[in-house]
């Protein structure tokens, strides 16, 4: 099958762990053994999130003696996808000896004006106390948003158009690589009437942008690996259960938290909807068992 695979973000930096590469780069090892023997049976793209990393890098830049917003977020996110990318691709090419692994950085169309740009709601960088989300607000004029128990900044995330390098990512998995790419959601950019493009300051989910993603190369499965089984309905309730299969407007219906599985089950369903393809929600630990539709929460069509 031809597969796009999203990796998240904290799956590479949990909450509250130390920002070393070492400890990133072991992460990405334990993952990349578990998507190995995916990679030697399928065509396969890995994209991966980098909403830790990205909020890192702009919280360093910001905390230097460098202008303000010198590297804004389409900067960042592209300098996290080279980070994060570099860190994927080797694993991948220790673990698949042989195998062309292609790193790939991408670049995602969006509308400036969208009305997202105006509501900031993606979450980045390191959890906080509420003191320290009120400090940084009034410093440096971050959005702060609750989340769970602590505070994060929060950025713009307008919906993804398409993945302008699609049809290179095509073209890698016809030639027989594994390709990592549309990390973060790709670097979001706007196109100009004469045809150029400029970056814009925003994050994209990078979720929703491997769903639009997986429809322009022709993707049969779309799978979002979280650091949770799948998708609980009455999740915090006696009545909690795990969905193992449900159709794009049940999960459409369950409301999901917009900061957190919200994208995720919008990203499946869109895909299994326009497409007529599968998508799943689960574990990175059951990797093998969500391909063969015994694991995580399977979206089919209705």
């Amino acid at each position: 099958m031809r597969i796009v695979l999203a990796l998240g973000g904290n799956a590479l930096l949990p909450r509250g762990a130390t920002p070393d590469t070492a400890i990133q780069v072991a992460k990405v090892r334990l993952a990349v053994a578990a998507l190995a023997p995916l990679a030697a049976r399928h065509e396969l793209v890995i994209t991966h999130g980098n909403g830790p990393q990205v909020g890192l890098l702009a919280a360093a830049t910001a905390s230097s003696d460098l202008p303000a917003n010198v590297y804004p977020l389409d900067t960042l996110v592209a300098q996290t996808q080279g980070m994060i990318g570099f860190w994927i691709t080797q694993a991948l090419s220790d673990a698949l000896p042989g195998r062309a692994v292609a790193g790939l950085l991408t670049r995602t169309l969006v509308d400036p004006a969208d009305p997202a740009m105006a509501q900031p709601t993606k979450f980045v960088g390191a959890v906080l106390s509420e003191e320290e989300s009120r400090l940084l607000a009034a410093e440096r004029g971050w959005t702060m948003a609750r989340d769970g128990e602590h505070w994060r900044r929060v950025v713009p995330s307008p919906e993804p158009r398409s993945v302008l390098e699609a049809d290179v990512v095509a073209r890698l998995l016809d030639q027989g690589a594994v390709v990592v790419c549309t990390g973060g959601g790709g670097v979001a950019v706007r196109t100009w009437e004469d045809g150029t493009h400029e970056g814009v300051e925003a994050v994209v989910d990078k979720d929703l942008a491997s769903a639009v993603l997986a429809e322009q190369i022709g993707a049969e499965l779309l799978i979002v690996l979280t650091d949770v089984p799948g998708v609980v309905e009455g999740y915090g309730t006696a009545e909690a259960q795990l969905l193992e299969q449900v159709t794009p407007a049940r999960l459409r219906a369950l409301g999901l938290p917009e900061g957190s599985m919200g994208p995720k089950a919008r990203a499946c369903a869109s895909f299994v909807e326009r497409t007529g393809g599968r998508a799943v929600i689960g574990a990175l630990g059951q990797a093998a068992q969500i391909v063969a539709g015994r694991a995580g929460t399977q979206v089919v069509p209705g």
